[in-house]
């Protein structure tokens, strides 16, 4: 009862969606600028009717979409639809918002029809790989499955290792936090899963995608990756030994360019404001690297810690896709 009181599902998406609109006016401010104009806490207001989001929350529904279609979590359902709804984003007049070279460089192979290993940017690490992949999180599917559709949903596009490790690490906090575990509890038992993980390579869901690295063997291949996320946990472990001095927590952690920086400092701004879901979008918002991306990561683990009744009520009716985002939360509340 207290679960579905909560609507976990729908606090994560509307969360994502709530912190990408906040840090998309900020994300090429300095620090400096951005408090001058919102002050040294960050935006709080959503502003616009409605209020626009980027490429962070129109990918993550594609991903969304492309689960709830599916009648099963397989990698012969799901690559396909996934793959549409990729194409049917990098063609949509929408698709204005800055979005990020590897995506739409990748879906241009994917658009020629080549198989994704073939079609995806192989050497790039970047956030696209995890900022849209809260879905996987809130769908009841089994630990392996979790792992299998992070990696491929990230491989569509950006094939390198630590990419696929940190969209996998990504979801797997999502599923935590919306199972009822502590934000406090994330650090550690992502570490856990990391070095767990670290020399496993899903073959049945990326097939020959190591041989296009160079690599000798699946487990060397995706070891890196796995290292790259331990070291990007182990410095959020060392910010969060420091007090938090109002500053920026991309000193820390790292600017979130790339997908183990995004999932940093997206759960440094969570743990500084475990309590409070819109202090930590907009503390995300107040960065120097990629706002938007670290804000949506940021409201997606704190929506599906606090639920639905975490954020503001009335922003869910002015938030851009809030169809959408309802319609994928209620299948998975």
């Amino acid at each position: 009862m207290i679960d579905s009181l909560l609507r976990r599902a729908s606090g994560s998406l509307f969360g994502l969606a709530y912190g990408d609109a906040l840090g998309k006016p900020t994300e090429f401010l300095s620090v400096p600028e951005i408090h001058r104009r919102y002050g040294p806490g960050g935006p709080r207001e959503l502003v616009g009717d409605p209020v626009l989001v980027t490429d962070d929350t129109q990918m993550a529904l594609a991903v969304g979409w492309a689960l709830h279609d599916a009648p099963v979590h397989t990698l012969e359902v799901v690559e396909p639809l996934l793959r549409r709804r990729f194409l049917d984003w990098a063609a949509s007049p929408d698709n204005n918002r800055a979005p990020g070279m590897t995506c739409l460089r990748a879906c241009g192979e994917l658009g020629r029809g080549l198989a994704w290993q073939q079609a995806t940017v192989v050497d790039s690490k970047g956030c696209g790989a995890n900022m849209r992949v809260t879905p996987v999180g809130l769908i009841d599917v089994d630990l392996d499955t979790l792992a299998g559709l992070s990696q491929l949903q990230a491989g569509l596009t950006h094939g390198h290792p630590t990419g696929l490790a940190a969209s996998e690490l990504t979801a797997y906090a999502v599923r935590l936090l919306r199972g009822g575990a502590a934000p406090t509890e994330l650090p550690g038992l992502l570490v856990d899963r990391a070095r767990t993980e670290r020399r496993t390579y899903r073959d049945d869901w990326l097939g020959d995608l190591w041989q296009r690295s160079g690599a000798d063997s699946p487990a060397a291949f995706i070891a890196p990756g796995w290292d790259e996320c331990l070291e990007a946990l182990d410095r959020l472990a060392a910010a969060l030994r420091r007090p938090d001095d109002g500053g920026d927590p991309c000193r820390y952690t790292g600017e979130g360019w790339v997908a183990e920086e995004a999932l940093a400092t997206a759960l440094l701004c969570v743990l500084w404001h475990p309590d409070d879901p819109v202090a930590a979008i907009a503390r995300g918002a107040a960065t120097a690297g990629d706002s938007d991306s670290i804000a949506a990561l940021a409201g997606a683990f704190l929506g599906a810690a606090h639920g639905l009744p975490g954020w503001p009520p009335g922003w869910s009716t002015r938030i851009e896709y809030a169809d959408q985002l309802t319609t994928l939360g209620a299948a998975w509340d």
